[in-house]
This record gives structure tokens, sequence and C-alpha cells, in this order.
């Protein structure tokens, strides 16, 4: 999944809520309690509007794209070595944490930037970071980040003008002062 120029990579891992060296067994019950959560007969009982059913097909044929993924141990050797390569593919020039970056607000939405060696700037928004389960609270002049339905411990920042990216550090704890 690409966000602006932020790449952010939903893993079948992170569908199911289980850590990459989780056995089978592991994988079979995540499977089957997120499966029941995002049925389609099941929440159908459910109001419309909590619901949206384009958002709901999608997340049942994620869960349900995982499992016929992870539950065979060949396809799930040959998903990890993908994994591993789109990893090295990506690296970080630096990680960084919620701390470090600077806040502009734009009314509604809150831009969070960060400067790179060049000049320009890595950017997230916090819509941006409310798609990936992260929410910006503000408390007088500090913002923390609340996590939600987050899945990503760590989002890829790209630079507007290089080709550096930094790994932003998703850490409940971390505050920014404005």
């Amino acid at each position: 999944m690409l966000l602006g120029n932020n790449l952010v990579h939903k893993t079948h891992y992170d569908i199911l809520g289980i850590r990459e060296d989780a056995n089978y067994d592991e994988i079979r019950i995540s499977y089957r309690s997120s499966i029941l959560d995002s049925h389609p007969d099941k929440l159908q009982k459910a109001p419309e509007a909590d619901f949206p059913n384009q958002e709901l097909e999608n997340r049942f044929l994620a869960v349900q794209r995982a499992w016929e993924i992870l539950s065979d141990s060949n396809s799930r050797a040959a998903y990890d070595s993908e994994l591993r390569a789109l990893r090295q593919e990506f690296v970080a020039a630096d990680d960084i944490g919620l701390e470090d970056l600077m806040v502009q607000s734009t009314g509604d939405v809150l831009e969070l930037f960060y400067q790179c060696r060049c000049g320009d700037y890595y950017t997230i928004d916090s819509s941006e970071l409310e798609e990936m389960g992260y929410q910006l609270q503000r408390d007088g002049s500090k913002i923390s980040l609340v996590a939600s339905d987050a899945l990503h411990s760590s989002v890829l920042l790209s630079c507007g003008s290089c080709s550096l990216r930094v790994r932003l550090l998703m850490n409940a704890e971390s505050k920014i002062q404005t």
C-alpha cells in the first residue's frame, strides 16, 4: 500500500495480527478469529453505517489471502523470501521518532515533517496516520500518538526531492512539543 510518498506495506502477518515466527497452530487460531470477525454473513446483521461494505469485503479477502499463503509451508517460505527482499530494497537513511518531527497545523489536518540532508522534507500528515490506525491527540501544547487499530510499528517516509528515506518509529509514548 502506498500513501502519498510514504511506503506502508501491510504484511500477511500484520493482517492476521501474528509474529513472523508464529507456528502453524498460532496462524490457524488467528485466521479463524480474524475470518469470523470479518465474515460477510456475520456482519450483515450489523448496521450499514458502522461497517462500509467495500472495506469489510477487502478485510475479509485480505484475511483469506493471508491464510492461503501462510498456511502452506512452501508458499510461506516463498512469501518470507519476497518480504526479506522487499525490506532490503527499502533501506532507511535514519530512524526517527515522533519527537523528532516538526508540526504545522493546516486546519483539521496536522502535517508532520522532518528536514532531509538535501534541504527538502520528509512529510506525513494526520490523515495518513489515521489510515494506518494512529490518531494524534492534542493536550495543550503537546501532541501524542494514540494507536487504535494500528498494524505498523514503523513507516518509511520518502524525501520530497531526493531518493533518501527515513523510518518513522511509531511509539505511543512519544510526544511532540508545539
